[in-house]
């Protein structure tokens, strides 16, 4: 697929060569957004504002190989536009808040006990921190593309990301380090190497 080409056409008024960019990856689309909203629902109504944006402001998307990096950040900012209005979004500013993602039935994420206490290893992290490691490692979003979305420099991304990685290793080394040390390392690589909770 050409990415620059469809956006290309889809500048020039072609709405079926948005609709073809926008459906190539509409599963990230939707863990992204259900990231954020919790539940199917609310996951579904950001992604339709998305759409009506990218509709109407298509022709300010300067690169077209940026098109995937700016449309998830349209998401999220449509993400975090209804939470507000909904007066359930935890402020990022405020650190010493943590944010848990609802569990439920149609949560993409709950398939396994495994995922389950990764999601709650993340809760004990400020939402600031849960929020880049969540985008690097479920998301695999490149740190540049992070930082664009969420308005923060690149090193700052970085260092959250290692700050919350160190506190899940000393959460998890005060829970059972001396009892099993292979867990220990299955949950680290996960955090690390990307291999956490992904459905495709």
């Amino acid at each position: 697929m050409k990415i620059s080409r469809l956006v290309k056409q889809a500048k020039n008024g072609n709405k079926e060569a948005l609709l073809e960019l926008i459906v190539a990856d509409q599963d990230a689309y939707y863990r992204l957004a259900y990231t954020y909203m919790g539940n199917e629902h609310d996951a579904m109504d950001a992604m339709e504002d998305m759409i009506v944006t990218l509709y109407e402001k298509i022709d300010q998307l300067q690169k077209g190989e940026a098109f995937y990096s700016w449309s998830k950040t349209i998401l999220v900012n449509r993400c975090k536009s209804l939470l507000r209005k909904k007066e359930r979004y935890l402020p990022l500013e405020d650190e010493r808040e943590s944010s848990r993602t609802v569990l439920t039935d149609d949560n993409p994420y709950r398939n396994t006990e495994s995922e389950m206490n990764m999601e709650e290893m993340l809760s004990h992290l400020n939402p600031r921190q849960r929020e880049a490691i969540e985008l690097r490692y479920i998301h695999d979003l490149p740190y540049q593309t992070i930082a664009e979305m969420t308005s923060t420099p690149v090193g700052t991304i970085k260092s959250r990301i290692s700050q919350g990685i160190q506190k899940l290793k000393s959460i998890i080394g005060g829970e059972r380090y001396e009892n099993d040390r292979g867990e220990i390392a299955g949950a680290q690589t996960k955090l690390e190497y990307g291999t956490g909770p992904v459905r495709s």
